[in-house]
């Protein structure tokens, strides 16, 4: 049974993932993209567009479209707003701390912190089924990174 304050943790987590998975405010078209990347999870069928604004080696701007569950709107809405105004390098790094989070590599909430308010994603790496959902986004954003010359 979980103490009093990890539950109260818990449905903080839970009103953030639904607050944006409900009213993503990242969610349309952008029309200053210079980059685009799909990202699809062929075993539950979330398909992503992420597109972003890239100049002078930084995100100035981001969006996407697609379908998807829950998990995987509210995790792209929150990254992208995470990535806003950081510099490529910055957005790889937290993207691979992300992604440590998720396959439980990394743990300790202070060392998470500056993943903001994609900490409350952290217990998705409990079901197993979930985790692709949660890292289709920083996936599609890791592929245009690595992509993307600086």
């Amino acid at each position: 049974m979980p103490i009093e304050g990890e539950e109260a943790l818990h449905e903080l987590y839970t009103e953030v993932i639904g607050e944006h998975s409900r009213s993503p405010e990242n969610k349309g078209e952008l029309s200053s993209a210079n980059v685009r990347e799909r990202g699809h999870n062929p075993s539950c069928g979330d398909e992503i567009t992420l597109s972003l604004e890239i100049a002078d080696g930084i995100i100035k701007d981001g969006a996407f479209s697609g379908v998807g569950c829950a998990i995987s709107q509210a995790s792209t809405d929150i990254m992208i707003d995470l990535m806003r105004g950081k510099t490529v390098e910055e957005a790889h790094r937290l993207t691979q701390l992300f992604t440590s989070m998720i396959k439980r590599e990394v743990t300790d909430d202070a060392a998470l912190e500056e993943l903001d308010e994609a900490i409350a994603l952290k217990n998705i790496s409990n079901m197993p089924a979930r985790v692709k959902c949660a890292v289709l986004a920083w996936h599609t954003l890791d592929n245009i990174l690595k992509g993307k010359t600086v």
